[in-house]
């Protein structure tokens, strides 16, 4: 009864942070926009507490950016911004993309999830971004704990040669990563592909585009914590 009772409030909560915040061409709408941005999407948190870290040379993790940091991160030498959360319509994106083109920041829109895993061919996108996106950049997500973690781990294994227990410290209570919850199948990839390269002896773009299997990690990892298995698209 007490789980319904709190998937009600969060579906309540989730519908009304879905009714506003979609606009920001006038005056009131973007009054609007930034009351969504700091209370629906948690922005008020993000004052203070930026989750800001340079993990390799010119390659930064944070959570999302306000358009005031974003004029930081410019001031930083920053050049361009992987937003992981994708392209959107709520005023976290709209405020991101009209600041990045004000301050020429490139802004590369890449959607992942924190709870979820994508397919082989998504996956292997990030690799095509790692190949392409100029230094110095910041990857973000929403809170910079969990998808940005992982991305950030993906780096290091691709792009600067570190061994996998480097990578796997990109999830860690240092970022607000929690791996006992549903976020923890970003820890739980990791150590599929470790069991299943020798310890990382096998490329991790390799093992993606060879072995990599969503659903069967999905599955492996609901199975491991006893919980009921989510359908996997």
């Amino acid at each position: 009864m007490l789980r319904a009772f709190f998937n009600r409030l969060h579906e309540k909560e989730r519908d009304f942070s879905r009714s506003f915040g979609k606009d920001i061409s006038t005056p009131a709408a973007r009054r609007q926009a930034k009351w969504h941005f700091y209370l629906s999407d948690h922005g008020f948190l993000r004052g203070l507490w930026t989750n800001l870290f340079e993990i390799a040379p010119g390659v930064w993790r944070s959570n999302q950016p306000s358009p005031g940091r974003l004029r930081r991160y410019k001031r930083m030498g920053i050049t361009t911004v992987l937003n992981l959360r994708g392209e959107d319509v709520f005023s976290f994106y709209l405020f991101e993309k009209e600041a990045c083109a004000a301050l020429g920041l490139k802004l590369i829109d890449y959607k992942i999830y924190a709870r979820s895993l994508v397919p082989r061919a998504h996956l292997m996108r990030l690799f095509d971004i790692f190949d392409e996106i100029e230094k110095p950049f910041v990857m973000h997500c929403k809170s910079g704990a969990d998808r940005a973690g992982l991305v950030s781990a993906l780096w290091l294994l691709d792009k600067e040669g570190a061994d996998i227990a480097r990578a796997k410290s990109m999830l860690s209570l240092k970022y607000a990563h929690l791996r006992n919850t549903k976020t923890g199948l970003m820890d739980h990839l990791l150590e599929v592909y470790e069991a299943e390269s020798e310890g990382g002896r096998l490329p991790i773009r390799d093992w993606v585009a060879t072995r990599y299997d969503h659903a069967a990690i999905t599955q492996s990892f609901y199975d491991k914590m006893g919980w009921p298995v989510p359908e996997v698209t």
